[in-house]
């Protein structure tokens, strides 16, 4: 295979913002490329990641072109998706071998509207969107069965919860937090508000480059050395909830293996059971630092927080502060599709 590296990462992560798509994706794009030492002419192909539910509008994709500069014509493509997604059709485009240099993007509003009701369109359409349910009410049914399966409890959730919290904001008390969570109400059994990330509005933008020229652009390129995305059945009945083989399959596939030590896992999980789980499916050790640099559930910004994790987990090696990473992307109902992507410094 092609040696592939991101290379850059930029990001913007706001409650809400009053800034459309195009006014929040060019800086950050300008970002992007300029600490990749790359000029837009030299992008050879552009993969974005978004989803028009949130903006209420079809082809808004079409519209954030203009972030990018779309003339003279320019190579592009669009998923209907996170935009980790996009980063993976990115890749198989340098593997292809005729261009060497890839723009990344993603964008999602999600403060525009109900989030949870908007995610209901991803049911099946015969007997399960009529029902009216929506996700958050559907994580809730995930996280019941996986406390009576004796897989988590309500404190193990709130700690994981405390801990993303502490990292968004560095001093706040991990012990403290826990017990004053504890005692919140449920927004769904057995949800608590803090277990549910909260819908957030963000850009991000990655620079990919393939070969020699990767380690001219960076310092500490991290190379991507397994990515694989794999999906669970749609019919939530079909599958097992408190357990996750899409998740242990694509991390197989993406080469995630005991013996070779992963330093920093970035988790796209938007509610606090569903990270527990994805540590376990991923078989990640006390010793690996998870979600140090973001989480999901301290901002949710649907389709971007999947290309969030990417950089974030590419960041730690770019700083020096690791050799191995992985991160996770998810989208669907109760972790139905998972994205895993391993990097390293060399």
């Amino acid at each position: 295979m092609r040696e592939v590296a991101v290379v850059s990462f930029a990001k913007r992560v706001v409650a809400h913002s009053e800034l459309d798509e195009v006014e929040m994706l060019a800086p950050c794009i300008t970002e992007a490329l300029a600490a990749a030492k790359v000029d837009r002419r030299e992008v050879g192909v552009t993969v974005s990641g978004s989803c028009d539910y949130l903006g209420g509008r079809p082809f808004s994709f079409v519209t954030a072109l203009d972030a990018v500069g779309a003339w003279p014509p320019i190579r592009e493509s669009h998923v209907e998706m996170d935009g980790a997604w996009a980063l993976y059709e990115a890749w198989v485009a340098l593997q292809h071998g005729d261009v060497d240099v890839a723009l990344v993007y993603a964008f999602g509003r999600s403060s525009q509207g109900a989030l949870h009701d908007v995610l209901a369109a991803q049911l099946d359409p015969y007997t399960v969107a009529p029902l009216g349910v929506d996700a958050r009410s559907l994580a809730a049914l995930q996280a019941r069965t996986m406390i009576d399966a004796g897989v988590c409890t309500e404190r193990q959730m709130a700690e994981t919860a405390a801990r993303a919290r502490a990292n968004a904001s560095p001093g706040t008390s991990v012990a403290a937090s826990v017990e004053t969570m504890l005692e919140a109400p449920y927004v769904a059994s057995p949800l608590r508000a803090h277990d549910c990330g909260p819908p957030a509005d963000a850009v991000a933008a990655v620079v990919l480059v393939a070969g020699d020229r990767a380690r001219a652009a960076c310092s500490l390129p991290a190379f991507v050395r397994g990515i694989d995305h794999r999906v669970e059945p749609h019919a939530l009945g079909a599958r097992d909830l408190t357990r996750s083989t899409s998740i242990a399959l694509a991390a197989a596939k993406a080469g995630l293996s005991p013996s070779l030590p992963i330093d920093v896992a970035a988790i796209d999980a938007p509610f606090s059971h569903q990270e527990i789980l994805v540590r376990l499916a991923l078989g990640l050790g006390d010793r690996v630092r998870v979600n140090a640099a973001g989480s999901a559930l301290a901002a949710w910004p649907y389709v971007v927080s999947g290309l969030l994790r990417i950089g974030e987990a590419a960041s730690a090696i770019h700083a020096g502060e690791a050799n191995r990473v992985v991160a996770h992307a998810t989208s669907g109902p109760c972790l139905q599709q998972n994205l895993v992507c391993v990097m390293e410094a060399s």
